[in-house]
């Protein structure tokens, strides 16, 4: 589906709120790709985001799937606005076995207060790209505030 961003300075506007996120710095995370209703950002491996048996940790999964929605339907949303998750689910399908973790976020519906978004989650192993996670979200745009603003 193909959508129309409320303002010219979308793109600048995910990136400044991006590199506002200091647990996307500590992560190691990447914002690779912003377009109209489409965000994907990558995570090479570091054994620090690992679980038990050195896959990515279901965590870092999470907040993957929940930051490409987010930036996603942000790129839809006026230039004032701010977003917030409201609520997500997550299928864990394959072990995030690899070398590098890609999300890649679509926005379903973009209505006038609420935003679903899909994100697939796919892992990088020796050089193939494989599907672990999908997960749905729900965004909420909180707008024209001058203190949420400042916060987006």
């Amino acid at each position: 589906m193909k959508f129309v961003p409320k303002h010219t300075n979308y793109i600048q506007k995910v990136r400044e709120s991006f590199e506002r996120q200091e647990f996307m710095k500590l992560i190691g995370a990447t914002l690779i790709d912003v377009q109209p209703g489409y965000c994907e950002i990558q995570i090479p491996y570091q054994e620090s985001l690992t679980q038990q048996h050195g896959f990515f940790h279901a965590g870092v999964i999470s907040t993957i799937a929940d930051n490409t929605a987010g930036y996603a339907g942000f790129s839809l949303m006026e230039e004032s606005s701010s977003v917030l998750t409201v609520e997500f689910k997550i299928n864990l399908m394959a072990p995030a076995n690899g070398e590098l973790l890609i999300g890649k976020s679509n926005v379903i519906k973009h209505g006038r207060t609420l935003t679903i978004c899909k994100s697939d989650i796919f892992i990088v192993n020796n050089g193939k790209e494989k599907l672990c996670a999908v997960s749905q979200l729900t965004l909420i745009e909180l707008k024209n505030s001058s203190d949420k603003k400042q916060h987006q």
